[in-house]
């Protein structure tokens, strides 16, 4: 993929919140493009629709309207169900503020889960975890559970799990708000 290639386009994104009796408009007419290398940083008050966006982007939450390319190709059906798993582990990492870490699972089983899920052989499951294990700095730790870790090594771990598939596209919402100095 060349470096001025699309690799997110979203085209014309709505959401509309009907409740029967109020109609709340979160989204209203979005496009936006996003080429390979590129970073993007929405910004906006509380309310504003900012991680409405991102939730649908990443085929966790359905349009009201709109069509989103992946790489140039229309993702149909996106964010339905089984094409929504399939989406999110073959296109989409997630940085989540509260990190949405598996809370029974140690560190190397929540950093292993995405490569497991995507079909990964054990032994390019095992060199990827124990890669990242090291980048983030948390060697000896494999086997703690998110609760023994501090904010900032859960969030460092959740960021991991972001990149370990090497996704298309990386979506963030308040990546950094935990992480400290290491």
């Amino acid at each position: 993929m060349k470096k001025n290639e699309t690799v997110l386009l979203a085209k014309e994104i709505e959401k509309v919140y009907d409740s029967g009796k109020n109609k709340v408009h979160a989204l209203r007419n979005i496009t936006l493009k996003l080429c390979k290398g590129e970073m993007l940083a929405i910004m906006g008050s509380s309310g504003s629709g900012k991680s409405t966006l991102l939730n649908i982007l990443g085929a966790l939450d359905s349009p009201t309207g709109g069509k989103i390319f992946i790489d140039g190709e229309e993702i149909k059906d996106y964010h339905i169900e089984p094409y929504a798993t399939k989406y999110r582990s073959e296109s989409i990492g997630f940085i989540f503020q509260s990190y949405n870490l598996l809370k029974d699972l140690t560190i190397e089983e929540n950093l292993a889960l995405p490569l497991i899920l995507k079909g990964c052989s054990p032994k390019e499951i095992k060199d990827k975890v124990e890669n990242l294990i090291k980048l983030i700095r948390l060697e000896g730790g494999e086997n703690h559970r998110p609760v023994e870790l501090s904010g900032g090594q859960q969030q460092r771990v959740a960021i991991a799990r972001a990149l370990i598939t090497n996704p298309s596209v990386l979506l963030a919402d308040e990546p950094t708000g935990n992480l400290g100095y290491y």
